[in-house]
């Protein structure tokens, strides 16, 4: 079960890039100007050797002059003594979220029912200028700061990747990405406007990311959802997906 989180946990630094990165004894220290608590947080990647309480004092200066909340990712294979310090430190857990993942030997999704009349599906190999506009669109509320770095991010993803953009004649209402990495692919910015939700579009662009990957050579799958989105929940469920693992973030 380690052997899987900590390769789940691997591909997941491999498909979504922060704006700044820093190692330091066996942890990674991520930056985005506080894009996501996933890529401003830091995190363990590896063996560590200092104490625990000297390492957070450090990480907490870092972010201090970044100018963001100090955050801490805690998974089940962080270092035992790291989530009872930072409690005692005054750190309150923030975004829980579950992995879910999809083993190898599942049917693919198969054929499913076409989009609603005046709905447009896109696919694409990479993330482009209409992808990225139509996902801050529907995120509501982003900054000039991650207007301008979030595009850099996207780019920097070193993986092949399953871009998928639903249109109507407004414009975009619904997103999605997979990231290809080691015969598995990391389904990402499921997004669906609110004029267009419950009528299967998450759904079918789940099901095309899965189908375009098995095409590609990808058999197993897993994604990230807050662990109170029932809906969300239900949905990937449907489509073949099971609870793997609960990961949450300190924050003081």
């Amino acid at each position: 079960m380690a052997d899987n989180i900590k390769k789940i946990e691997d591909l997941s630094l491999n498909a979504w890039p922060s704006y700044q990165m820093q190692v330091y004894d066996g942890w990674i220290l991520r930056f985005s100007y506080f894009y996501t608590h996933r890529t401003n947080c830091a995190e363990q990647i590896g063996m560590s050797t200092l104490p625990v309480g000297e390492k957070i004092g450090y990480c907490e200066s870092v972010y201090r002059r970044w100018k963001t909340p100090c955050i801490f990712k805690i998974t089940p294979i962080s270092e035992p003594s790291l989530d009872s310090v930072l409690e005692e430190r005054g750190y309150g857990i923030e975004h829980e979220t579950i992995v879910m993942t999809r083993e190898a030997g599942r049917p693919a999704p198969g054929s499913f029912s076409p989009l609603p009349d005046g709905y447009r599906i896109h696919l694409s190999g990479r993330v482009d200028r209409k992808w990225l506009s139509g996902l801050f669109t529907l995120k509501g509320g982003i900054s000039a700061v991650h207007k301008r770095i979030v595009p850099a991010m996207y780019a920097a993803i070193p993986m092949d990747e399953i871009a998928v953009r639903v249109e109507d004649g407004e414009g975009t209402v619904g997103t999605g990405l997979g990231i290809l990495d080691r015969g598995t692919v990391g389904i990402y910015a499921i997004h669906v406007a609110e004029r267009a939700r419950r009528q299967g579009i998450a759904s079918q662009i789940v099901s095309l990311i899965l189908n375009e990957a098995e095409k590609k050579g990808a058999s197993d799958a897993y994604l990230q959802v807050v662990s109170d989105n029932a809906p969300a929940k239900t949905l990937y469920r449907k489509l073949g997906f099971t609870d793997s693992y609960r990961c949450y973030f300190r924050v003081k």
